[in-house]
């Protein structure tokens, strides 16, 4: 049984995030998530705060510490995307999405690192994409964002390593949300025929590897990026 840990998802009022929010409660931890507007699954607390801006993440750690205690398990979940051909893309479209999926997370990581280093104890997940090393044409934002967490994971590891903190990316493929739900039938199908499994994944199946990446029994994994994708990505 993995000992029961604070957790907080950033962006877990919907699709992925409400998904590994619920897998976590589910395995008794006590869960609190941010979001914008909306609130987490039943069980968890739910903070409101913006990733775009470090004032309001230190405010949803103070209110999370004195509910919860100090954060143990991070995953840094919460993105956007700004899709578009490099020539149409703005300096907004892009610096937004950077600034969301990358920034978001070196605030939230940095806020949470403080209690970590602490204890002496650390789970950092950053869940990126397939995308991220694939690439994908219309998302030189979001894949650039996506990728730099691998950066960004690595560099932690080599910070912290020696401190019991872990520090691993996610990288989902296609997943049964409400993103890709809107996309036209013939478009779902062309993708599933590039999906080696011939589906796509389910927002559990993605949270079931973050609650066991950031378990005791992941305590030697650091710096890893584990694809969740049916085979798509396969070594990208």
């Amino acid at each position: 049984m993995t000992t029961p840990r604070t957790v907080l998802v950033t962006g877990g009022n919907r699709g992925i995030g409400f998904a590994i929010a619920e897998e976590f409660v589910a395995q008794g931890h006590r869960v609190a998530v941010t979001a914008r507007s909306g609130q987490g699954p039943e069980g968890t607390l739910t903070v409101v705060a913006d990733v775009t801006d470090a004032q309001s993440i230190d405010s949803a750690f103070t209110t999370i510490e004195a509910q919860l205690g100090p954060v143990e398990v991070v995953v840094a979940n919460a993105g956007i995307t700004k899709d578009g051909l490099l020539m149409r893309m703005t300096e907004d479209d892009f610096t937004s999405v950077l600034d969301t999926n990358l920034g978001g997370a070196f605030r939230v990581v940095k806020r949470a690192s403080k209690g970590m280093l602490k204890a002496r104890f650390g789970r950092i997940v950053l869940v990126s994409s397939v995308v991220g090393l694939y690439g994908g044409p219309g998302q030189a934002n979001y894949a650039a964002s996506k990728a730099g967490l691998v950066g960004f994971a690595r560099s932690l590891t080599r910070e912290l390593g020696a401190r019991g903190i872990t520090a691993n990316v996610v990288a989902p493929g296609f997943v049964e949300t409400d993103m890709t739900a809107v996309l036209p039938e013939a478009q779902q199908a062309e993708y599933k025929k590039s999906i080696p499994a011939g589906r796509y994944g389910t927002p559990a199946e993605i949270a079931k590897t973050i609650a066991w990446i950031s378990s005791d029994d992941a305590a030697y994994i650091s710096g890893a990026v584990i694809p969740v994708d049916g085979g798509l990505g396969m070594g990208h």
